[in-house]
Order: structure tokens, then C-alpha cells, then sequence
């Protein structure tokens, strides 16, 4: 009786064996969109309103293309955000071409579009084995922004004109502007010497409050930010192109490309949808109308057909 039982749970062994073998080898196969299904995609951000809007479109995207997601948004400012990346501790997040050209990769300032992204996409693939994904058209680049009454009364329009009046002059902004070689430094090297009568350090969410609040005279933007409409704020010109353009787009973990081929298409697809006037609408929502980051990137992606509602 043993014999018997013995003879007939060893074939069944064997075919469960088997089928859990071909089951095994077929689950990145067929029609999935995730090879990697049991290791989430780790969707990071930085910390500003901007940033967790875009990183929750970034995820919405992906688990509407049937990914599995983990968000680590608000991680901090760039070099966090990039040691996450290096590390792994997330797989993409949205940067900023500029941001990796001065901050990240320490090369010299250009002013093309597309010399820049090719300089970061490349330096980023030979550095970091980091891949950058379709860039979007808007171009949040650094500015400096006054209010329509204070430039008027000054007769400033241009950085030329604040430089000539800097003596006079309260500038708010982050602390990093003070160190940026697109910040204080590069304003010096390009528009010449000057003393501001002050640089107030703030943080980032707090200089358009310092601004129209009578606190300082300029405050440093950027140029999709909604607190420009929603105030009619003048942005100057910058007559010296100091600024380098800023598009945003994915920054990927090439294993984690490797591992989920539909990041690249999911993301990609968004990628021309966001304009300057996009996201200037959008970032009002968020900071001016105090409406969630994840519901408004929610409403929009739904719009434009980019996820089902």
C-alpha cells in the first residue's frame, strides 16, 4: 500500500513542480506591463508645490499603465532627492535640466534647450547610470519677479534695472539663491558687482507672502509658478541670459527602466502636456486655492485622457 501511495504522489509532485516553474517563467511574458510586479516603482519628489504635483502625476501615470507604485514624495531639495536615486532609495523622481546642468553635473551655464538636455542626458548616463525620459516644453526657469506697483514706481523691468538700484533694494528668496551659480554669484559674474540693501532668507512657500506683503521689493520666481497670475506680478527680463531653461522631466534608475519597460511610454505621454501656462493654472490650484497636490494632478490627467477617471 506504501508502494502504491508512494508511485502515485511522486508524478503528482513532479507536475506541480513543473507548472510552477512555467508559471514562474511566463509572469513577465504575454501581455503584463510589469515585469517586476512583486518590487513597486518608487516615485520620488522634491520638496515644492510643483514638484508634488508633477510626482503624483508621474505615479497616477504609471499605475494607470499597471505598475505598481510606492510614493516618496516631499524628500527634500536636489542633492537628497539625487542621493535617492544614486542609492536607490527611489527609481525616478522630476528634475529639472538646469538644476542638473549648474547644481548636479557643475558645468557652466548655456542657454539652448536642447544643448543642455543632451549635456545632462548624457552626464547623467556616464556618471550615474541614470536615463532622462521626453522633457516637457515648460520651462520653469529661475527669475526675479516685483510687484506691478513697485516696478512701475521704480521704473525697473529689466535685471540690468535692479542691479543699477540694488543698493535700494530687498531681495527674498530661498538661501540657496545666495550660493546658486545661477543665484547671487552668477548674477554678479553676468550683470556686474552690486550690494543689495538686503537678502532676506525664507523659505521657498514664504516668498510671495514676503513679497506682496511689503517685506522686500523682489523676490526670486520661477517662471510657472501661479503666484505670478494669481498676483500680476512683472517677472524681469533677464537682458544678459543668465538663466539657463529648466524643463522638467523623468530622471530613471536604468535598472528600474530595465525592470519595467512602461515607464518609458506612460511618461513620455505626458510629457507635452505640460506648458508653462499648464502649470502655472495648476500650481494655483495648489498653492492659491489650497487645493490638494494628488487631486489636482488627478483632475488633469483625467482631462486629458491620460488616465481613466
Amino acid at each position: 500500500m506504501k508502494s502504491l501511495r508512494r508511485l502515485l504522489i511522486l508524478p503528482l509532485l513532479a507536475l506541480l513542480i513543473a507548472v510552477t516553474v512555467i508559471a514562474c517563467a511566463g509572469g513577465g511574458g504575454g501581455g503584463s506591463t510589469n515585469s517586476s510586479s512583486n518590487t513597486p516603482v518608487k516615485v520620488g519628489s522634491k520638496d515644492f508645490t510643483e514638484a508634488f504635483i508633477i510626482g503624483e502625476m508621474y505615479a497616477l501615470a504609471l499605475e494607470n499603465a499597471g505598475l505598481e507604485v510606492e510614493r516618496k514624495l516631499n524628500l527634500g531639495g536636489t542633492p537628497v532627492a539625487q542621493a535617492g536615486l544614486v542609492s536607490g532609495e527611489i527609481d525616478l523622481y522630476p528634475e529639472y535640466t538646469g538644476t542638473a546642468l549648474l547644481d548636479v553635473l557643475k558645468q557652466p551655464s548655456q542657454s539652448d534647450r536642447q544643448a543642455v538636455f543632451d549635456k545632462v542626458s548624457e552626464g547623467y548616463k556616464q556618471q550615474f547610470n541614470l536615463v532622462w525620459l521626453d522633457p516637457s516644453p515648460m520651462n520653469n526657469t529661475q527669475a526675479l519677479a516685483m510687484t506691478k506697483e513697485k516696478s512701475d514706481a521704480l521704473g525697473i523691468k529689466t535685471i540690468s534695472d535692479m542691479v543699477a538700484k540694488a543698493d535700494q533694494l530687498i531681495l527674498i528668496g530661498a538661501p540657496e539663491f545666495q550660493e546658486r551659480p545661477d543665484g547671487i554669484p552668477g548674477l554678479r559674474r553676468v550683470y556686474g558687482e552690486f550690494e543689495l540693501k538686503e537678502f532676506k532668507a525664507v523659505d521657498s512657500g514664504l516668498r510671495y507672502k514676503g513679497l506682496v506683503d511689503g517685506e522686500a521689493d523682489v523676490t526670486v520666481a520661477y517662471s510657472t509658478d501661479g503666484e505670478i497670475s494669481a498676483f500680476n506680478l512683472v517677472v524681469l527680463e533677464d537682458d544678459k541670459n543668465l538663466f539657463p531653461p529648466y524643463q522638467v522631466a523623468p530622471v530613471v534608475r536604468q535598472e528600474a527602466l530595465d525592470a519595467n519597460p512602461a515607464i518609458r511610454d506612460a511618461l513620455n505621454a505626458l510629457a507635452p502636456k505640460l506648458t508653462d501656462e499648464v502649470m502655472r493654472r495648476l500650481n494655483n490650484e495648489v498653492s492659491g486655492k489650497q487645493r490638494e497636490p494628488e487631486e489636482v494632478a488627478k483632475e488633469f490627467l483625467t482631462q486629458e485622457g491620460l488616465i481613466k477617471s
